[in-house]
């Protein structure tokens, strides 16, 4: 996969859309991830998932976020001249994933900033989501923050 993709600042453009693949959600990784990072009842155990107010087992939103990383990695940074990310603006769990869901990721480009003191360097806006298929409401949305070098730039 590696340079199939946008490597350089100059390879994104506002607007631009990137599908990033989808994955389904097994409930063992839900649990997993959870008694390791967000031990709560719901996200542990099925039983009290169904107590709770969500009705059954559902995925910490800080997994349901990892699964948007690790599907933008995968699908845009192999071979990329990234140079890390300086935060989120925002993170939002508009619906809870639940085990057997498929989710869908999704990219589009918005505001690209030179940096004020590096010229080899562009902050890039990112507007990543998470849907199931065919529903119109995505069950997660950020915004992120990515750092990558111009080719024009390199070695100047």
């Amino acid at each position: 996969m590696s340079g199939s993709g946008p490597t350089h600042a100059e390879d994104y453009t506002q607007g631009a859309v990137f599908a990033l693949g989808s994955v389904v959600v097994g409930a063992g990784e839900i649990v997993d991830f959870a008694r390791r990072f967000d031990p709560q009842p719901y996200h542990v155990s099925a039983e009290a998932g169904a107590a709770s107010f969500f009705g059954g087992l559902v995925a910490s939103g800080f997994h349901t976020t990892a699964i948007w990383m690790g599907l933008y990695v995968r699908a845009l940074l192999d071979g990329a001249a990234v140079e890390g990310s300086p935060g989120l603006e925002n993170v939002r769990w508009h619906a809870p994933v639940r085990p057997g869901d498929t989710l869908e990721g999704r990219c589009e480009v918005g505001e690209i900033v030179p940096s004020p003191f590096r010229r080899d360097i562009v902050t890039i806006k990112k507007k990543g989501s998470l849907s199931r298929p065919g529903e119109a409401k995505p069950v997660m949305t950020l915004v992120l923050l990515s750092r990558f070098r111009r080719r024009d730039a390199i070695g100047g």
